[in-house]
């Protein structure tokens, strides 16, 4: 099959049979064409599936409608931050267009500067960054930065309260009766991170048990970083009777590490994670996790996006919205150790 030909403003133009200058008077919606011939170009616009391209739109009004959504990669909960934006723009005029480095933006501090260079100015009118590493881009359009990997500073941010998610995630293994909890923690380079371990020490302090070391690990948040962590936890000659993973994706291969080495969840460990990423809902067992809003999220960055692209001043450019624990089949309280293959 030969691909489609490209339909160009000419051939509008020669269908309506009006000069091209006429067309461009209607897709602009320029004063001097009577309603009729408006009327009839529209017609053929829409039949002929045309589209006045996007960089000379841009050229002719410094304006675009496209507001460009910016991430590392497209894995959870990046996906759960676009379903959020999609929602939200309908009605606003603007259009959406997600920007990705195909996974390889993730590991380069300031894939941001790189991507907006690329993508402001003709292509769109604003930018949401989906967990930047850096704060101090300043490509001359609005930007709002979502769960930035230093924090909140003077970009306008949204993000989540981790470390109130992770006091609340330790709360509900000590209250069921858990003394000894592993930690599975994010990357030291993420605010989020940290706050989630600062949670996690702050609830054992709070019930009076020392942080024993030997039972925190990095996962990185990704299943292929999380992995030795995980194995390392489950097969120490004391295990802990529980994990708190810092977020979704490394619980969930604390559950694969779990059911490998023979030891059943919750039963042998109960595990914890955070996010609530679709998958923790059908995993089996289904994943007790801190819910952030990800898609609201997502919502709130548009609407704090949009309000500063209309000039509105008189508002709170960060936000911070709450968590809460959604808690489901893979805790419950520890039991006396059963004799399995594990050391």
């Amino acid at each position: 099959m030969q691909p489609r030909t490209r339909v160009t403003i000419n051939d509008v133009a020669r269908m309506a049979g009006v000069s091209v200058a006429t067309v461009s008077k209607v897709i602009n919606g320029r004063y001097g064409v009577a309603v009729s011939t408006s009327a009839r170009v529209q017609e053929v616009i829409d039949q002929l599936g045309y589209e006045s391209s996007l960089v000379a739109r841009s050229l002719r009004s410094r304006r675009t409608n496209v507001i460009g959504i910016l991430v590392a990669e497209f894995e959870p909960f990046s996906t759960e931050i676009l379903k959020g934006t999609s929602s939200a723009i309908h009605g606003s005029g603007y259009e959406l267009l997600a920007y990705s480095g195909g996974g390889r933006a993730g590991s380069n501090v300031g894939w941001e500067r790189r991507y907006l260079s690329r993508l402001s100015g003709t292509l769109i009118d604003g930018a949401i960054l989906v967990t930047p590493t850096v704060m101090e881009a300043d490509p001359g359009i609005p930007v709002v930065a979502v769960d930035p990997h230093l924090g909140p500073t003077g970009m306008p941010t949204i993000d989540s309260d981790n470390a109130h998610g992770a006091i609340r995630a330790t709360e509900h293994l000590l209250d069921l009766g858990h003394r000894r909890i592993g930690f599975l923690g994010g990357r030291a380079d993420l605010e989020s991170a940290r706050l989630r371990e600062e949670g996690y020490r702050t609830a054992l302090a709070g019930a009076g048990i020392e942080v024993d070391p030997a039972l925190m690990r990095v996962g990185g948040y990704r299943p292929e970083t999380a992995e030795g962590p995980a194995r390392e936890l489950l097969t120490m000659p004391e295990r802990p009777t529980a994990i708190f993973a810092a977020n979704d994706l490394s619980a969930i291969q604390v559950l694969e590490v779990a059911r490998e080495l023979g030891l059943r969840v919750p039963e042998d460990v109960s595990v914890v994670g955070f996010d609530n990423i679709p998958e923790s809902a059908v995993v089996e067992p289904s994943l007790t996790t801190v819910s952030q809003p990800l898609q609201r999220m997502g919502a709130e960055a548009i609407t704090l996006l949009l309000d500063l692209m209309r000039g509105v001043t008189d508002r709170e450019t960060h936000v911070r919205l709450p968590t809460r624990l959604l808690v489901r089949g893979s805790t419950g309280a520890p039991r006396a150790p059963r004799a399995t293959g594990v050391a």
